[in-house]
Formats: C-alpha cells, sequence, structure tokens
C-alpha cells in the first residue's frame, strides 16, 4: 500500500526531471547548480546511478578528503567514464584533482553545488572552460504532468519535497532556517546573520518588483551598499534571479532598473508572511506571474537561452517579460480587457519582436490587434513544445 500525503502517493513524488545528466557529460564535464532540495542529489542517482559519488555532506567522506585530496584519483579504475562529487562549494580545492583527472585520464564529472559564491571567493581553479554549467529549478509542470496542482503551486511553491509534503508550511519554515544555518553563517558569507535575516523579509516584500536600494535598505535598517552586497548573495546562491531591463524600445524611453524575484514562489510567500491565496486578489496575481516567471526561467536555462528581460516606459507602459523574440505579459484574470492589452500594444508598435502574448485564466484562446491571449496551460504547453523557437528538447 502506498503512503498518501493529501491525496498524493509516495510513489507518485518520483518524477522524471526534464535536465538530462547523462546527455550533457556524453562530451564534458558539468557544474550542476541550484538551490537546496531542488533535487540535485535525487537527480544524480535515478540518472547516474552505478557511477562513483563523493558526497561531501558526508562528514567522514570530507575529513578523509581533507587529509588526501587525491583519494578519489586513487581510487578510479579503468570503468570509471563518470565520477560525481556533490556539494562541490565544501571543498572548492578539490578542484584541482578534478582537473588534472581530466587532462590525464578523460574522466567527465558531474560538480554540483548550492553556491558558486565560495567557489569563485576563494580564487580556485574552475577548470579553465573544462566544464559546462547547468542549474536546475524547482519541479516545472511539464515534468509533474497530471500531478500538477496550479492552487498548491502558487500556495506552497514547487520545491520538490514541499510540493509532495503533508506539512507544506512547517517546511518552508525549515527551508528558510536551513539556508540561513547553514548557506549564509555556516560558511560565514555575511558577519551578522541577523541582519541579513532582516534583509531577506523584506526583499521577499520587495519580489518582483523594480529595486530601490535606499528604501530597501531604511527598512532592512542596513547601508544600501551592504543590501547591494546582500542581493548578491542571494544571486550567487540562487536563491534570487535578477530580471534586467529590456532597453532597445526607441519611441518610449525605457527605465533601466533591474528587479528580483526569489527563486520559488512558496518560499517568498512564506518570507512575506503571507498564507492563504483568493482568486482576483491583487495578491493572487503577483503569485501567478512568479510562478509563469519561474517556469519561463527555467525554460531559459534548460534551453540555453538568454534570460527573461522586463519593460517599463517611462510614460508608465509595462511588459512582464521578454525573451528570444517573445513578449509575455501575464493577468490572472478570467476575462481580458482593452486596459490589459496595453503594454504589449505599445511594444508591439516598435515592431522590434516577433510574437506577443498575454497568459490569462480565460479558458480559451483567441487573437486581439495581433496580441494572443492564451489559457496559461496552453501558453506552457505552446512554450515547452518549442513553437516559439527551436527548442525541442533539454539541450546538451
Amino acid at each position: 500500500m502506498s503512503l498518501s500525503l493529501n491525496g498524493i502517493t509516495m510513489a507518485d513524488s518520483i518524477v522524471s526531471r526534464y535536465l538530462n545528466t547523462r546527455r550533457i557529460l556524453q562530451s564534458r564535464s558539468c557544474f550542476l547548480f541550484g538551490p537546496r532540495q531542488t533535487g540535485k542529489s535525487t537527480l544524480i542517482s535515478r540518472q547516474l546511478d552505478g557511477y562513483p559519488n563523493y558526497n561531501l555532506l558526508d562528514q567522514s567522506l570530507f575529513l578523509r578528503l581533507s587529509r588526501n585530496p587525491s583519494m578519489i584519483r586513487e581510487a578510479l579504475t579503468t570503468e570509471d567514464s563518470i565520477v560525481v562529487i556533490d556539494e562541490i562549494q565544501k571543498m572548492p580545492e578539490l578542484l584541482n584533482e578534478v582537473h588534472l583527472m581530466i587532462e590525464r585520464h578523460g574522466v567527465r564529472f558531474l560538480l554540483t553545488g548550492s553556491s558558486a559564491r565560495s567557489l569563485r571567493r576563494k580564487g580556485v581553479n574552475l577548470l579553465g572552460g573544462r566544464a559546462r554549467s547547468r542549474n536546475l529549478h524547482p519541479f516545472v509542470r511539464v515534468e509533474l504532468a497530471e500531478r500538477f496542482n496550479l492552487d498548491r503551486a502558487l500556495e506552497y511553491g514547487l520545491l520538490p519535497p514541499i510540493f509532495f509534503s503533508d506539512s507544506p508550511t512547517e517546511d518552508l519554515a525549515s527551508y528558510a532556517g536551513d539556508y540561513l544555518r547553514e548557506e549564509v553563517a555556516a560558511e560565514a558569507i555575511v558577519r551578522n546573520v541577523g541582519a541579513f535575516s532582516r534583509f531577506l523579509e523584506v526583499a521577499a516584500l520587495a519580489h518582483g518588483q523594480m529595486i530601490n536600494f535606499a528604501s530597501l535598505a531604511s527598512d532592512a535598517q542596513v547601508p544600501a551598499s551592504t543590501v547591494r552586497e546582500y542581493y548578491q548573495i542571494l544571486k550567487d546562491t540562487f536563491i534570487a534571479h535578477e530580471v534586467t531591463a529590456f532597453t532597445e524600445s526607441r519611441r518610449r524611453k525605457a527605465i533601466s532598473t533591474s528587479k528580483y524575484y526569489l527563486f520559488d514562489i512558496g518560499l517568498a510567500r512564506h518570507l512575506q508572511g503571507r498564507r492563504g491565496l483568493a482568486p482576483g486578489t491583487p495578491e493572487y496575481g503577483n503569485a501567478f506571474e512568479s510562478y509563469i516567471f519561474q517556469e519561463i526561467k527555467a525554460f531559459c536555462d534548460y534551453h540555453r537561452i538568454g534570460p527573461p528581460r522586463y519593460w517599463r516606459s517611462k510614460s508608465q507602459f509595462e511588459v512582464d517579460f521578454i525573451f528570444e523574440g517573445l513578449a509575455v505579459e501575464v493577468k490572472a484574470k478570467k476575462t481580458v480587457n482593452p486596459r490589459d492589452l496595453k503594454g504589449l500594444k505599445a511594444l508591439r508598435e516598435e515592431a522590434l519582436l516577433d510574437h506577443y502574448v498575454l497568459v490569462s485564466l480565460e479558458p480559451r484562446p483567441r487573437v486581439v490587434d495581433g496580441i494572443t491571449i492564451l489559457p496559461w496551460p496552453d501558453f506552457l504547453d505552446r512554450l515547452w513544445s518549442g513553437e516559439w523557437g527551436q527548442w525541442t528538447g533539454p539541450s546538451s
């Protein structure tokens, strides 16, 4: 008998991920980055089972490798074409050994990590272009298929252990605490964890908004320069994504300020102290926009195309996301009205992009003045199927 969590069996929690590490490793080593609990270790166990796997969270292994970094090289056999090192940021000096094994033995490595900051900070050898870099995101709808539930995704996010949890609120609280304890405090990234904790709550309230560093500094009770450094920490640990401005418009001058989105809407809502979502409210609309951003950002990363940007003119026209010739506005509405199309129409006058799409809660697709209004499932189906480009599968 399968154990059931809110109607979801434990068997259902086995999800086939979109990112294919075997394909990536066919020709070159790879850094696989992503926040904690996005499923890196599970992905490895399912796609690379049988290959040597060194998990640096194992304290006894960590201590042995600390004393003898060449231990992995000494244990190599002629059959070891692929080797996995999990949580490489715990021991960046191992990259020198990795480099040597790539050069001398032709071994391909999968090196996972939840922080790129410590690797750069310690000035270690990043393999001189001998390894690709990929990011793993929380679940996307194409992975979950019929198990996907929009309301649950908007309320609790799409981190694998939380999406299938019977206590998602409690688990989100633990996740936020683990991030502060393990990523920030344990690695001594910041000196004042209390100040960073205050900043994290303020950053969550600014989720998806244009950033005013002076205002955020006042709210977090730290200098503006510290706020900028803290945002860099969020980026380096993959907790936040910067969305830069699209400034190519000519008729209407664009604002150049960046926005930041936390990587998971469930975590953002938890840090905001919000519970419960009522359709038709601004809060629901913000969560819906954030979810669509998560899908677009994952799609762009998995297909190795440029990240989404946003457009806002000084005359207050705005479009939520622009990437690869596609302009996307998001409205959590069952009936889209002409006013909702204003930003897309203004940008369309520039004739800079190929497609203009409004993602909504409407039940059927329609076209108005060259703008395609799509139900959100239709938009995601068309996006991941490659309708607007040559992206028919995960890149190698």
